[in-house]
């Protein structure tokens, strides 16, 4: 039976672009008919992915954005920032719909894009005229049901976001937010360098780009507009010797009346029905029970103590797997509401254990 919508992959070679071909192939609904790429032209998909040998006949192509959009009803985005945003405006002309992996749209103020991700934007008029919804569907599910062009989340964005939105919606989250969270080497992409390459990582911890991540901005912004007061956020971020993975630790302060009931409450309340969203019941998160997944954990913990005088601190953990819910999974997520179709389509499996 013929399905009902046709996608293509720009920039289909990465770890992402294989975790979106992967997603995919597997989809009831979404035809996976072109995957785009600079590297392995002409190459069959598992050249650069050896999971899916023998899962497809498609091959790389060295084609314009223009003519992987045509004919198309979405097209995914696996591009790297910077080069994203050069793209946009062809795509945008040929009148398909549009996920974003990259940060290139994420943002909103063209100056704080060049803060942090050091260059001038190509398009800023698209970052102030509302073309781009950020894909978070646990903030925006009904926004990103009618919009064209999706500017998914970053990894450790998404990861943080869900850790602190039930306090940010309920009125509790402003000032200073402190953030450590570590990462998986995958989130460094294929190509291996000094920092990211094996033996180095497999036997290490260090920090990188310590209170001047790119994400920062984008998890402010996302925080205030779930309902957060101005928020500084300090974030640390560490690569850890993981192949994929991330664990956040979020320390929040909220006022001293606050009592460990209510904030319960509201976690479980906010992620009852969130279909990969889980607050577990008897446990905090951890990474193996997401990874391979779509599926993010959260979890928090009081502090004994005041925080400082008429504050106390929460430690609120979220887990992910940064190349699916923190990558390719939720954009298919997003995917799915842009085409009115079920957004669990193709990103239900549970993962493996451990």
């Amino acid at each position: 039976m013929a399905k009902r919508f046709k996608a293509a992959v720009i920039g289909g070679s990465g770890y992402g672009g294989g975790e979106l071909v992967r997603r995919l192939l597997l989809h009831p609904d979404v035809e996976l008919v072109r995957v785009a790429s600079v590297d392995f032209v002409g190459e069959r998909l598992e050249a650069a992915h050896p999971h899916l040998e023998g899962q497809t006949d498609l091959k790389f192509e060295g084609i314009t954005p223009a003519e992987a959009a045509a004919g198309m009803d979405v097209v995914l985005l696996g591009l790297p920032h910077k080069v994203s945003a050069t793209k946009m405006p062809e795509l945008m002309a040929s009148g398909a719909r549009v996920v974003d992996l990259s940060g290139d749209f994420r943002l909103r103020d063209a100056a704080v894009y060049k803060a942090y991700y050091h260059a001038d934007h190509p398009c800023p008029e698209h970052l102030t005229d509302t073309s781009f919804v950020y894909g978070l569907p646990e903030l925006n599910r009904e926004a990103i049901r009618n919009a064209r062009y999706v500017a998914s989340p970053g990894c450790f964005a998404t990861t943080i976001e869900l850790a602190l939105m039930p306090l940010a919606r309920a009125g509790l989250l402003e000032g200073a937010v402190e953030v450590v969270a570590i990462t998986g080497s995958s989130g460094s992409g294929v190509i291996p360098t000094a920092g990211t390459h094996h033996p180095v990582r497999a036997v290490n911890l260090r920090t990188y780009k310590p209170l001047d991540h790119q994400h920062i901005p984008e998890i402010a912004q996302t925080l205030e507009d779930a309902g957060a007061a101005k928020v500084t956020i300090r974030f640390v971020p560490i690569s850890a010797p993981l192949s994929r993975g991330i664990f956040a630790t979020c320390f929040a302060h909220v006022p001293d009346t606050t009592t460990v009931d209510h904030v319960r409450a509201l976690y479980n309340d906010a992620y009852a029905r969130e279909p990969f969203v889980r607050v577990p019941r008897k446990r905090l998160p951890e990474v193996a029970a997401v990874s391979g997944t779509n599926f993010a954990e959260i979890g928090i913990q009081f502090g004994a103590d005041a925080a400082e005088p008429g504050r106390r601190v929460i430690a609120c953990f979220a887990a992910t797997d940064n190349l699916i819910k923190g990558g390719a999974g939720q954009a298919i997520q997003s995917m799915n509401l842009m085409l009115g179709i079920d957004e669990r389509a193709s990103l239900e499996d549970p993962g493996g254990w451990p």
